[in-house]
């Protein structure tokens, strides 16, 4: 009954071309809840990355990137209302026939007044997608949603699923696997060659950079996660090739605080944007 209400208490309140649309509900004394949305005829990201609908391959890198844009705006826009979706995934981001992003699922979407640093709850989400430090301290921050939103980016740029038990047992969660990549620089062992990595210098460029956008977003220390709006606009230079190198550093210098945490693998990386331009 909770996720009921919560989910329309919170789908009244916002309009966003990316956010699923709710159209009406039954009554909370009816024998069944139901909830009536705008219907998205083209399944879920996860069905098209590594579903059923994967092996159809028209998730071209293009599509993906447009994919992710679309899903940090809905985010962002979440954020700026005061709202933490608490369950980004892949499964709640569903497509419509031009693979246009609708984000859903907000049921166990929190309220987060500005006036707090964080909202004290027991983890809620999925395996896979819960930011650690929430999953450790109980404390529930926007940065849970963009830790969520780097394990998308990197399903986004590897076909990968977030859990995978077929994996060595340090790389089952997808956030470990593409972090151990990351911090080697080894792109080629991470991303889909499917999408032309390997054959075309622009997305080779391109899906390097949204790792590395990914990698800052699964920091352990919050901190030194970028903000959703921040998200937003490097995937959007990142699309319109204005990504460079100035601007990569820019972005991880904005995150690295006085004293940087000992524990943060920041201390031990620096961006790949050199080793990129000598290769390529």
């Amino acid at each position: 009954m909770q996720q009921f209400v919560n989910e329309i208490e919170i789908l009244t309140r916002l309009r966003h071309t990316n956010l699923v649309t709710l159209y009406g509900c039954t009554s909370r004394r009816s024998r069944e809840l139901i909830l009536v949305y705008e219907y998205i005829p083209n399944g879920t990201l996860a069905d098209h990355l590594h579903g059923d609908r994967a092996k159809n391959r028209s998730l071209t890198w293009p599509v993906r990137l447009n994919i992710a844009i679309e899903t940090a705006g809905a985010l962002a826009y979440l954020h700026a209302s005061d709202i933490i979706h608490c369950d980004v995934k892949t499964n709640n981001i569903l497509l419509d026939q031009s693979f246009s992003v609708k984000v859903a699922d907000f049921g166990i979407s929190r309220l987060f007044p500005n006036d707090v640093s964080h909202i004290s709850t027991a983890p809620r989400g999925t395996p896979g997608y819960i930011d650690p430090k929430y999953h450790e301290c109980y404390q529930l921050t926007i940065k849970s949603d963009v830790y969520s939103f780097g394990v998308v980016l990197v399903e986004l740029i590897s076909s990968m699923p977030a859990v995978d038990m077929k994996r060595h047992s340090q790389e089952i969660n997808l956030a470990n696997f593409a972090i151990n990549k990351i911090v080697k620089c080894a792109f080629n062992e991470l991303i889909d060659p499917s999408l032309g990595f390997d054959s075309d210098s622009k997305i080779w460029e391109m899906t390097s950079s949204v790792a590395e956008l990914a990698f800052l977003c699964l920091q352990t220390d919050r901190d030194m996660r970028p903000t959703m709006a921040e998200v937003l606009d490097t995937l959007k230079e990142i699309q319109t090739s204005e990504f460079d190198n100035e601007k990569r550093a820019k972005l991880l210098l904005n995150q690295v605080k006085s004293q940087p945490s000992p524990n943060s693998v920041t201390d031990k990386w620096t961006t790949c944007s050199s080793t990129i331009a000598n290769t390529k």
